[in-house]
């Protein structure tokens, strides 16, 4: 007998796979193809208050070992992805993770006090590498005090809902802003989000992306996210939700034993639409041959 299923913040899932926000829509797209059943979580594209239009295209290139992405966050916003995405959600045997984003502070607050509301939504993922238009573009997850102060903003505003703030990896010090956010009342963290990156195509002689640079992602980013997320688990005790680069149940228990409670998988969905069952079977049957009986036996064994 094994036990895959996970705690975070009161809220239990069967098993500790997730998906990456922005990789899986609402689950819709992948309906086909995966049994959303089958997922201890299903965490949505980014969600505004009001509808984005994102970035120009081209907003999408492929790299050795992932990819670069700058799609800007696009998003119908908050009322169209209540009566879409979420009813949608409420009829599959999984946790809804809600991703918010904002321009603002005043933006992230509006989204997350409508939706610490609504019963479908079990936990927020706020996604703090948004650009801070009032502090001239600087994403809100790079500054320790500026985390904090809005981590304490979200955290009043989510009533009972669990707030997993979402770390950016572009900063001297991962462990300092896990704590700023958990000083400021983060119920949990997840990371890392995207690595800033360029691609130039030399035979057009310009940016491969029209924002010029994106996010990158993908089975080249793992190591530095593993590396993360292990020094994290030693700054913080709040429960960690690992991602960067996992595409098979090895790479999930790597982040698992470096101290992650649950693990995305993002990336790989896109060149593997079954990616996240894999995992899930793989983690079981790693388990099994293993004689692990709860995920807690093997979770944080590697320390930094």
């Amino acid at each position: 007998m094994i036990d895959t299923s996970i705690d975070i913040c009161g809220v239990k899932m069967k098993n500790p796979v997730t998906v990456a926000s922005g990789t899986f829509g609402s689950g819709m797209e992948y309906s086909d193809f995966v049994d959303i059943g089958r997922l201890g979580a299903v965490t949505t594209k980014g969600v505004a208050i009001t509808p984005w239009e994102g970035n120009p295209t081209p907003r999408v290139a492929e790299v050795y070992g992932g990819m670069l992405n700058a799609i800007g966050l696009q998003n119908p916003g908050l009322d169209i992805f209540v009566e879409r995405d979420l009813k949608f959600l409420r009829d599959f045997d999984t946790k809804v993770i809600v991703n918010v984003c904002g321009h603002s502070t005043e933006e992230y607050e509006s989204c997350v006090e409508r939706l610490s509301d609504n019963p479908d939504v079990d936990l927020m993922e706020i996604n703090v590498s948004c650009p801070n238009v009032k502090e001239g573009g600087i994403a809100f997850g790079v500054d320790p005090k500026c985390l904090n102060e809005i981590t304490k903003t979200l955290k009043k505003k989510a009533k009972d809902k669990p707030i997993i703030m979402k770390l950016s990896p572009n900063v001297t010090d991962i462990a300092e802003m896990a704590r700023a956010a958990v000083d400021g009342g983060a119920d949990a963290l997840s990371l890392i989000n995207t690595l800033t990156g360029m691609k130039i195509d030399i035979y057009r002689r310009t940016y491969a992306l029209a924002n010029r640079t994106g996010g990158m992602s993908g089975p080249a980013v793992k190591p530095i996210a593993v590396r993360m997320v292990n020094q994290v688990a030693s700054a913080v005790t709040v429960p960690i939700i690992g991602m960067g680069g996992i595409c098979t149940a090895e790479d999930a228990i790597e982040f698992i034993m470096a101290g992650a409670t649950a693990v995305s998988v993002g990336t790989a969905n896109f060149n593997n639409p079954h990616a996240t069952v894999e995992v899930i079977e793989g983690i079981e049957e790693f388990m099994k041959n293993q004689g692990i009986k709860s995920l807690d036996e093997i979770r944080g064994c590697v320390r930094w």
